[in-house]
């Protein structure tokens, strides 16, 4: 892992992101995926493509030459904030699947609307790479 948790002192411990990361090694910036296959071919409903763009992320950063673990920085873009919401169960079983107990720095942005014009999420993110 080169990147580790910055934890405030006094402050609750967060839950299911982190308020800071730092990190070492080269850095990767993954510019937004959103829920399509290398085919374009987009997941139906909103958790599948959440899982997709995670997917693609991760694709990235292994492709680099990193882990999971690498990942610093995770900025989160919805079409719609509600699906969201009412589906976190689902979606937090999405990201253990895939990423465990790891939480990047994250932040989660509400937008009207992305490029792709069936896209519902798309995710930018930050990775150290090269350091253990």
């Amino acid at each position: 892992m080169s990147a580790e948790d910055v934890l405030v002192p006094g402050w609750p411990p967060p839950k299911g992101y982190s308020n800071g990361r730092v990190g070492t090694g080269r850095m990767l910036h993954v510019g937004g995926q959103i829920g399509w296959n290398p085919q374009g071919v987009f997941a139906t409903g909103f958790v599948a493509q959440f899982a997709q763009a995670l997917d693609n992320v991760i694709a990235v950063v292994k492709a680099a030459g990193g882990t999971i673990e690498d990942l610093a920085d995770m900025t989160v873009y919805v079409t719609d904030m509600q699906a969201y919401r009412d589906t976190r169960k689902e979606l937090g079983a999405a990201w253990r699947e895939r990423l465990g107990k790891h939480f990047p720095a994250m932040a989660l942005v509400a937008v009207t609307a992305l490029f792709e014009p069936a896209a519902l999420v798309e995710i930018q993110a930050v990775a150290y790479l090269g350091e253990s």
